[in-house]
């Protein structure tokens, strides 16, 4: 009886097909899965010396040490961990094709990470079912369609990174349940629709350059780093928590509709990179405690704020305050923090602005840009000033008689 037996078990193992056998070690379903991955993408150029798929040589018998790009448990039968399609060289052109769904059989995968290319079409919605995975990167690509809402029940996931792709659809509200999730970068697509609660440790949050709309609702107050830049949202920048990110190291609103005064606490030196430019925001330059240093960046410009600068951005490195409605003498801390180099950017064409106080004898650093063009004042000599600023040097005088001042 047991030899019938093991005859009648023999003929199946010889029908196996080749490209699911275990081979040194890794698992039959890892290897069936490598093989579809390869076939549903290609070099862009496979002749290129960085082109990646040249490593995987299926006739090698040891895939985990020789296939560029895959991480494989210790254990027996070896399971790929990590998954990185392409090289991520600057040189290198990247990848072509489709991800297969068949990335969904690598059960063990923690990291999924797609370099730079024109891979095309959805995000497979198998995804879902990697409950390890912790890192989702896909970058730079022509994926299309919406972000499978499978992925947004990961226990695990830590990042997720979809950015400069063409994906449409909404944020699911079932995302504020990722409460492990740290990095989020959406960044460059065209996903549409209102901000939903996000999940509540949050520390990296970038949707920039997408289609939202709404009032931006409360932020994690984790977040150090916020951008919401080029959207259509709109509301004051009050009827949010954005005074209680205290750990917000980069703040990026420009480009949307927002209105009404800038929170006087988002001037603080930790806030080293703010940007608000180009929104409809009014008031004036509260007088704050901040003291700014190298690498800072503060951008206001093209916005409706109003009054006398206050000495709160001077020190800044790099700062913009051109095209609104500032009037009166610059501050001498400014001028001082200007001519010393410590500020190597200060654009403030398009004013209103009577005096920049420069002392007799001092000359502008090599390295510093200003530009005063277009205020109501005859401007310091050795202006930088961009193309954009207009051939005009100052303001007419009917221009600056409403806000009481002369032409010097």
């Amino acid at each position: 009886m047991k030899k019938i037996m093991l005859l009648l078990l023999l003929p199946v193992v010889l029908i196996l097909p080749s490209h699911v056998q275990q081979v040194e070690g890794i698992s039959a379903v890892d290897l069936s899965a490598l093989r579809e991955i390869k076939n549903s993408l290609t070099d862009i150029t496979s002749s290129s010396p960085n082109a990646f798929f040249t490593t995987w040589d299926f006739t090698n018998p040891d895939p985990c040490s020789s296939f560029d790009g895959i991480i494989c448990s210790s254990f027996i039968p070896r399971r790929v961990t990590t998954l990185t399609l392409g090289t991520g060289l600057s040189n290198s052109p990247g990848l072509a094709g489709t991800l297969s769904p068949a990335i969904s059989n690598l059960s063990e995968l923690t990291q999924l990470i797609l370099f730079t290319g024109i891979v095309t079409g959805p995000i497979p919605t198998q995804l879902g079912t990697l409950r390890k995975l912790s890192v989702i990167s896909l970058t730079n690509n022509r994926l299309t369609g919406s972000i499978p809402i499978s992925i947004f029940s990961l226990p695990f996931l830590h990042t997720l990174d979809l950015s400069h792709n063409q994906l449409t659809g909404t944020i699911p509200g079932s995302i504020s349940g990722l409460l492990g999730l740290k990095v989020l970068i959406l960044g460059s697509n065209r996903i549409s629709g209102e901000i939903p609660p996000l999940p509540t440790e949050l520390l990296h949050l970038d949707l920039s350059y997408n289609e939202f709309s709404g009032m931006l609702k409360r932020m994690p107050l984790t977040l150090r780093y916020l951008s919401v830049s080029g959207n259509r949202l709109w509301g004051p920048l009050m009827s949010n928590n954005l005074e209680s990110l205290s750990e917000l190291v980069y703040l990026d609103l420009s480009m949307n509709r927002f209105s009404g005064p800038i929170p006087s606490s988002l001037f603080r030196s930790t806030l080293s990179s703010m940007f608000l430019q180009r929104n409809n925001l009014t008031g004036g330059v509260p007088l704050a405690p901040a003291s700014y240093g190298p690498g800072s960046t503060v951008d206001l410009s093209h916005n409706w704020l109003t009054g006398e600068l206050t000495a709160t951005l001077a020190g800044v490195e790099t700062l913009f305050l051109n095209n609104n409605r500032f009037n009166g003498a610059v501050p001498k801390e400014y001028v001082a923090s200007v001519y010393s180099g410590t500020t190597t950017t200060l654009y403030l064409q398009h004013n209103y602005i009577s005096d920049f106080p420069v002392e007799e004898g001092l000359a502008l650093p090599d390295t510093v840009a200003l530009c005063l063009s277009y205020n109501c004042m005859v401007p310091v000599e050795f202006m930088a000033c961009p193309a954009s600023a207009g051939g005009m040097i100052s303001r007419p005088v009917n221009q600056c008689s409403a806000f009481n001042t002369s032409m010097p």
